[in-house]
């Protein structure tokens, strides 16, 4: 998969056809990845970053910073808007019980705690932290926040998110004369700050759970 996006950046179009074919599809990956919560968004922010910091456009990274976070926000409010609707259904929905699937008990009593006394910040660092979207948005959509409240809330989040993940694509463009190295390293950092929170729950996991039976004992 590395050689095949190396391969591709190396034979990058013209920076016309970049901006034409790149665009949209950065919109399109960036929203399809707020439904579908397995594509790497931030990593296509990142990658979109480097190519725009090599282009001689002198707003390539202010284009990309708009498109991502206009993305990210609408598939957010697409899937809070189809979360509401299994809410409200008697029945649910498969993708009310997609978010329910992805977020544990545990991290959805703490975003509910954290919800209620601070419903802006929580939704800024719940879009920064990986893995932290889904169990603050299930929380809202369990606690009966309105659309309109929550998009004023969600606005800002994904305003800092894409603004995040493209300075790790400036990142990882300024280290590198070549475009693409600075994909390879802007996709590696984003992968690692993602299995960052998953090594950290299993760490902490066996500690609690030896620390329960120490207790019980």
């Amino acid at each position: 998969m590395i050689d095949r996006l190396i391969t591709a950046v190396r034979e990058l179009p013209p920076e016309s056809t970049q901006q034409a074919v790149g665009y949209p599809s950065l919109f399109l990956l960036v929203a399809l990845g707020a439904l579908v919560p397995v594509v790497p968004t931030g990593a296509i922010v990142s990658s979109a970053a480097v190519v725009a910091f090599h282009q001689t456009d002198p707003f390539a990274l202010l284009f990309v910073f708009l498109v991502a976070s206009s993305a990210a926000f609408a598939g957010d409010l697409g899937l809070y808007w189809l979360g509401q609707r299994g809410v409200r259904s008697r029945n649910g929905s498969r993708w009310l019980a997609a978010l329910r699937s992805r977020a544990t008990p545990d991290r959805l009593a703490h975003a509910q705690e954290r919800l209620d006394s601070h419903q802006v910040p929580v939704l800024v660092l719940s879009r920064l932290v990986p893995a932290g979207r889904i169990p603050v948005m299930l929380a809202c959509l369990l606690a009966g926040m309105p659309l309109r409240r929550f998009a004023r809330g969600d606005l800002p989040a994904c305003l800092a998110w894409a603004a995040t993940y493209q300075l790790i694509g400036i990142l990882g463009g300024s280290l590198f004369p070549e475009p693409w190295q600075g994909v390879v390293a802007a996709v590696a950092l984003t992968v690692l700050i993602s299995a960052v929170p998953a090594v950290w729950r299993r760490l902490r996991g066996p500690s609690r759970s030896s620390r329960s039976g120490g207790e019980h004992a």
